[in-house]
């Protein structure tokens, strides 16, 4: 569309629909997702607490050999099966073979609106830029915010998830890019 008119508020209103559009597709992947990470990780406590009730000791052998497995010596293994049996067996079995808290499930609705509201505040980005700079230099000036404001996405992610910077900047900046060159050329074919 930018590329086809120099119509600001055609190009505002194309930019909206479209962020609206793509926001509430993000919505849409986000809750299935999550929600299928969910039922997952519903269905793994009830396998355990099913386990723990028929079968106590394979349950308890389960633990054992989690915890052996997790670089657990044999002698600290048993210690540890021991006092876990003893106290919450489920929460242990759950939290050793799995890496989840039973109750504690992930909530695909946060995830849903988080993606929302990530991905509206990230388009202002573009949006603005686009309708704020003049016809000339508006696309290539355009990508240049987007790039920089992807490379502090990719530093802010890395640096909440305690993972290389380099890698998680690099990463977002070059995916971004692709997927914002495919769409511009898609409406290059298309004349949108």
């Amino acid at each position: 569309m930018v590329s086809e008119t120099d119509n600001v508020w055609n190009i505002f209103l194309s930019g909206l629909a479209a962020v609206f559009a793509e926001a509430f597709s993000m919505v849409g992947g986000e809750y299935v997702s999550v929600s299928t990470q969910k039922d997952t990780e519903e269905a793994a406590v009830a396998r355990e607490r099913e386990l723990l009730e028929k079968n106590p000791d394979i349950a308890r052998q389960s633990l054992y050999a989690a915890y052996v497995q997790n670089s657990e010596c044999e002698t600290s293994a048993q210690l540890m099966t021991n006092r876990a049996f003893l106290q919450d067996p489920l929460e242990a079995l759950v939290a050793e073979k799995y890496g989840i808290e039973v109750e504690e499930f992930t909530n695909p609705w946060h995830a849903a609106i988080s993606s929302f509201l990530a991905f509206a505040v990230g388009a202002l980005f573009p949006v603005v830029t686009i309708i704020l700079l003049p016809a000339n230099i508006r696309i290539w000036a355009t990508v240049l915010i987007v790039a920089l404001a992807l490379l502090g996405t990719g530093y802010t992610s890395a640096r909440l998830g305690k993972a290389p910077l380099k890698n998680a900047m690099i990463r977002n900046l070059v995916i971004s890019l692709l997927t914002m060159a495919v769409t511009y050329l898609v409406g290059q074919v298309f004349a949108i």
